[in-house]
């Protein structure tokens, strides 16, 4: 039996088998045709596990996870592109009752042609949204992986860059790819606390972007508002499409 935190491959190797394990999704699934990925389920979430276990793992999750593994979709992450739930208290759980679950964010993999410009994951260059998604995959994984041998996980310690390194030549722990902040920033040209206006009851507004997601935040100075900053001046909150926003 393999031990996965020790287990390193060669660059050759890693290439090699991503390469393997994109020809045969993309020949598997209905919805990962070609690279450009339109829809997604979590069954196909389920066949990527089956094959990085098959060709990363030599069938280690197979024949040794006696728990769970489940697998879920999300378009409310809009900026952390995979994420991976575990209970807190996972040291304490029998390995028979231990359930985990890869997240993936459909709001950033389906954005992923909205933007010019190099798109990265974990260090490497991706060419569509297939590619992103694995390595998107491979770095929950490796968070799947520290939790089950160390029954905790950091993505920001040496020990965890370490392992993403050694089995699937990630560079870092973050993404670079297209997200709704990012396409109205480009698009729009608006980004966090930039001061703006929009039509509302037929009033004009005024306030300042806090956060961007499918849909821009926008604080706006109101004696009644619920929201109140470390001054004591007191806000309303806005949730205002893009397209409605002005300088």
């Amino acid at each position: 039996m393999i031990d996965l935190t020790t287990t390193r491959y060669t660059a050759k190797e890693i290439v090699d088998k991503r390469k393997t394990i994109y020809t045969e999704i993309c020949s598997s699934s209905d919805n990962l045709d070609g690279g450009n990925l339109t829809r997604i389920s979590t069954v196909d979430l389920e066949l990527l596990m089956g094959l990085y276990d098959q060709v990363f793992f030599n069938d280690w999750f197979k024949n040794n996870f006696k728990g769970q593994l489940k697998f879920s979709l999300s378009r409310r992450m809009t900026k952390t592109a995979g994420k991976t739930i575990s209970l807190r208290n996972i040291a304490n759980i029998k390995d028979e009752d231990i359930v985990l679950e890869i997240r993936i964010s459909v709001e950033i993999l389906f954005k992923y042609g909205e933007l010019e410009g190099l798109k990265t994951v974990g260090g490497i260059a991706t060419k569509n949204s297939v590619e992103a998604l694995q390595l998107v995959f491979e770095h929950e994984i490796c968070h799947v992986i520290e939790l089950l041998y160390f029954k905790e996980t950091n993505c920001s310690q040496q020990r965890f860059k370490t392992m993403a390194n050694h089995l699937f030549g990630h560079t870092e722990s973050h993404h670079n790819l297209t997200t709704p902040n990012s396409v109205a920033q480009q698009k729009c040209g608006f980004k966090i606390g930039d001061t703006v206006s929009f039509a509302y009851n037929a009033k004009k507004i005024t306030g300042v972007i806090c956060n961007i997601n499918k849909r821009a935040t926008v604080m706006v100075s109101d004696k009644k508002g619920t929201y109140t900053d470390q001054q004591g001046k007191r806000y309303a909150k806005y949730y205002v499409p893009i397209v409605l926003l002005e300088r």
